[in-house]
């Protein structure tokens, strides 16, 4: 007699026999699947850092070049110098991939700074897997082709410099003006690169000044002397307050740790105005040249002076903080209107 189990099982229906087949086969192939090797998993790894790396420097390097097209346009001849060893005319001076001198020393700030932002902010744009790494490596390639400039530069400059203890002076001044531009510059790189809206908004509070000063470099250059626009010279003016409210509205102040950023890059936009009118004065003068005490004491005055109400940065703090109220009152009611995650608007 045969097992009434045997039969059942003869008799089950084709489908569900091969339905079961179906089943235990896939579970034999899928535990049969080969796990990935840990050798591919971390060849994968290298390709994709291989790569960011490589998207980094291209862009470090590009912002850097950016950063120094406004004097590049121009033809990159060394500007006429005080203490240069002969008498030349302008077109006779060597090239130099850097304007090294005393009356273009808020430019060089405006070259070195504008660089490393603008990498900073193509960072900030890209956002990549690997930030850190990418950023650090943005910064490498914004620094090479900013050093690499002033190591030409100086090379030049030195080179025709009259002897004398007062062109080792001037080049050791305009050396130590240089590395801290770069400095800034790199500052900004890493502050607007940042994933943290706080110091990304620090970031544009500390380049603002500067890019405004970048952009009239270059319209000078293209335009030629005399040739400025004036409506372009009224927003070019207003820009810094702009782009300071707009990241400040941005940022927000939430949490209100956020305030403190308020304060920086407000203070920032009063500041940094009258450092530059400042260095201009200073180092732009021709009577006191030399007298490094007279100098200073006319930077002092001048400084003082621009922080005060004559200085005019009354008007642009007022139109940064209108900015950046309204912008932040509109993020707020955009927030508050829209609807909570998981749960569908009444």
């Amino acid at each position: 007699m045969s097992d009434p189990d045997d039969q059942i099982g003869r008799r089950r229906p084709p489908a569900e026999a091969d339905l079961v087949a179906g089943s235990s086969g896939s579970q034999r192939s899928t535990a049969e699947q080969p796990k990935p090797h840990p050798a591919h998993q971390t060849n994968v790894a290298a390709h994709g850092a291989g790569r960011d790396v490589a998207i980094a420097l291209l862009i470090g390097l590009a912002a850097g070049l950016l950063g120094l097209a406004p004097w590049l346009i121009t033809g990159a001849r060394l500007p006429l110098q005080n203490l240069w060893g002969t008498q030349v005319m302008p077109a006779q001076m060597p090239l130099a991939l850097l304007p090294l001198n005393q009356y273009e020393s808020t430019t060089l700030v405006a070259l070195m700074v504008t660089g490393g932002a603008s990498a900073g902010f193509a960072v900030r744009c890209w956002s990549p897997a690997r930030r850190l790494l990418a950023t650090w490596c943005a910064a490498v390639a914004v620094a090479a082709v900013q050093v690499a400039s002033a190591a030409q530069a100086f090379t030049v400059l030195a080179g025709g410099l009259a002897p004398g203890q007062l062109s080792s002076l001037y080049l050791a001044g305009m050396l130590a003006g240089v590395a801290a531009a770069i400095a800034a510059g790199l500052v900004s790189l890493l502050l607007l690169a940042a994933r943290s809206m706080a110091l990304a908004a620090l970031g544009v509070g500390l380049a603002a000044v500067p890019l405004a000063s970048w952009l009239a470099a270059g319209v000078s250059a293209v335009a030629g002397i005399g040739n400025f626009p004036a409506l372009l010279a009224m927003a070019l003016r207003w820009l810094p307050a702009v782009l300071v409210g707009a990241a400040l509205a941005w940022c927000g102040l939430r949490p209100k740790i956020r305030a403190l950023v308020w304060l920086v890059d407000l203070g920032l936009l009063w500041v940094v105005p009258a450092i530059f009118s400042a260095v201009r004065s200073m180092l732009g003068t021709r009577v006191l040249a030399g007298d490094l005490q007279g100098m200073a004491a006319l930077g002092k005055q001048v400084f003082t002076s621009a922080l005060g109400p004559a200085g005019g940065a009354g008007p642009a703090l007022v139109l940064a903080l209108v900015i950046a109220v309204i912008g932040t009152v509109v993020r707020e009611q955009n927030r508050k209107n829209q609807p909570r995650t998981g749960h569908p608007p009444t």
